[in-house]
């Protein structure tokens, strides 16, 4: 199984997996997260932010996940996710995958700036930020869509949504 969980920085996406994650984990399902900057660390930060890196990056996430679910592995994935050809390829390759669409306005995500992206951007002073520069193409047809603009502490009631998919409850069920 594999849960995607795709929004633009700052809309909780790596917390929010987080605590999918530990869900699963007290179910003693085997899981792992991966995470977009994680993935880029993980290889040696060899791709950059422009949008050939960022391509590279979204293969490696894809191919990865489906590797290792293919192994009994559950996965999460926090992601910006921002080609829609890699997230077709998921559906036709990956059994078991399932679209979280993680969703705040830019204000709320000013607010949440603490990587100063958004403003840095504004400013000028950076480039290739996704939302800003790189257009941000929201997923077509997501299993679920969660607002998020409120900030909150406790993401349970967000991560309990998660978990009653249809393809989440299926495949924990098979664990």
């Amino acid at each position: 199984m594999v849960i995607w969980i795709i929004g633009l920085s700052g809309t909780g996406k790596t917390t929010l997996a987080s605590q999918v994650v530990e869900r699963i984990r007290q179910l003693n399902g085997k899981v792992v997260l991966l995470d977009g900057d994680l993935i880029r660390t993980l290889f040696g930060n060899d791709v950059d932010h422009t949008i050939e890196g960022r391509r590279r990056n979204a293969e490696r996430l894809s191919v990865l996940s489906k590797f290792l679910a293919d192994q009994g592995i559950h996965v999460v994935a926090a992601v910006l996710s921002i080609f829609p050809e890699w997230r077709r390829w998921n559906r036709e390759n990956i059994p078991d995958y399932s679209e979280v669409y993680l969703k705040a306005s830019m204000q709320t995500l000013l607010r949440r700036d603490i990587k100063n992206l958004y403003a840095k951007a504004a400013r000028g002073e950076i480039v290739n930020v996704v939302g800003v520069d790189i257009p941000f193409p929201e997923p077509e047809n997501p299993e679920l869509v969660i607002e998020n603009d409120v900030d909150r502490i406790e993401f349970k009631e967000l991560t309990d949504r998660i978990m009653s998919l249809d393809a989440v409850r299926e495949a924990l069920g098979r664990a």
